[in-house]
């Protein structure tokens, strides 16, 4: 009974495959396959077994969803380009462009960026950033000044007013013989 049962459904899926095997299903089976194999030539002759390693550290790694989000970024920044945006970025390139032209051709900004570049002239900037900072901080806690020749006087005695006179007199001097 069993043997029946298994031969008459064997005999049903015979039938429905014969039934199923137009001349457009084979037509499209044989096309199918054959462009499997084209597609497996291409990759043979391509190389692809020399990145297949590559591939898999990729693969390994989540290199190849960082590499599709990348892909997915670009996509979307393609997407929002729109003609006013194009037209917005070329003219700042072309004002950055400009802008640099004009730096790099001005020979006191030169100048100034290798002064700035020395370490001696980078510790005095900082400290005289340093030392704004805090007399204004001291100046604003202190209250307003009397005035009169008394708090002048007591001011032009203070060792650190001669000192800083003394710093800004030689500024001036330096800045005489340039």
């Amino acid at each position: 009974m069993a043997d029946t049962t298994v031969n008459g459904e064997v005999e049903r899926v015979v039938a429905a495959a014969r039934d199923a095997l137009t001349d457009d299903i084979v037509t499209r089976v044989s096309a199918t396959l054959v462009q499997g194999l084209e597609l497996l030539d291409r990759l043979n002759r391509s190389g692809i077994d020399r990145a297949l390693p590559t591939i898999a550290r990729f693969a390994e790694n989540g290199d190849i969803e960082r590499l599709a989000s990348v892909v997915r970024v670009v996509a979307a920044m393609e997407d929002s380009l729109n003609e006013d945006i194009v037209v917005r970025l070329a003219n700042t390139v072309t004002g950055l462009v400009t802008l640099a032209d004009k730096l790099g051709r001005n020979d006191g900004l030169l100048k100034l960026v290798d002064l700035l570049a020395r370490e001696d002239v980078q510790a005095a900037l900082s400290k005289l950033a340093d030392a704004v900072s805090k007399a204004s901080t001291e100046s604003a806690a202190r209250p307003p000044a009397s005035g009169g020749i008394g708090a002048l006087w007591q001011i032009a005695t203070d060792p650190g007013t001669q000192e800083a006179l003394r710093l800004v007199a030689l500024m001036g001097k330096h800045l005489r013989a340039r």
